[in-house]
């Protein structure tokens, strides 16, 4: 089962996968895509890592998704990527220019083929204002492209605002 959990910032879309990776009963991957570029992030990362029960496995991995999980994914195993805009982001920041259009491919590849449960966290960033500068306007596009493509290839699509989960596809249990 491939689910696709789309929120805003401090929607609860976080919380909710980490719930449903705990209701699966299996083991539990937990793969991280942030990096602490700054203090702040760095806060951010250790909150999120303070809430990971310890038997958790993490892998902490910024770019390369598709080899992460091919690695990590199995059939009694539980995989939560939190997240895809952050991962996006460093994509986006790499000095290979080429890099995002290659991982991103790998990444939509590899998703139909990897057994067990996947869980991935991603942030809706399409719904406000059309941001101002060439960067920012493309980080909407491209995380816009991944969300329809990630939709079209998971079983199930969950929206979480004000911390509640509306499926968009498929059923929440």
């Amino acid at each position: 089962m491939r689910t696709l959990i789309l929120g805003g910032a401090r929607s609860g879309k976080s919380a909710l996968a980490e719930r449903l990776a705990r209701e699966s009963g299996q083991e539990v991957v937990y793969i991280a895509t942030a990096q602490a570029h700054d203090a702040e992030m760095a806060v951010r990362i250790a909150h999120h890592r303070d809430r990971r029960p310890a038997h958790w496995q993490s892998v902490e991995e910024p770019l390369a998704l598709a080899d992460t999980l091919r690695a990590y994914a199995h059939p009694d195993r539980c995989v939560l990527v939190d997240c895809l805009t952050l991962w996006l982001s460093n994509l986006l920041g790499d000095a290979d220019d080429k890099r995002l259009g290659r991982e991103c491919e790998a990444f939509l590849e590899v998703l139909s083929v990897l057994p067990g449960e996947l869980l991935f966290v991603s942030n809706e960033v399409g719904l406000g204002v059309v941001p101002m500068g060439e960067l920012t306007r493309r980080f909407v596009d491209e995380a816009g492209r991944l969300h329809q493509a990630m939709a079209a290839r998971c079983e199930r699509v969950l929206f979480v605002a004000a911390g509640l989960p509306l499926p968009l596809k498929g059923n929440l249990a």
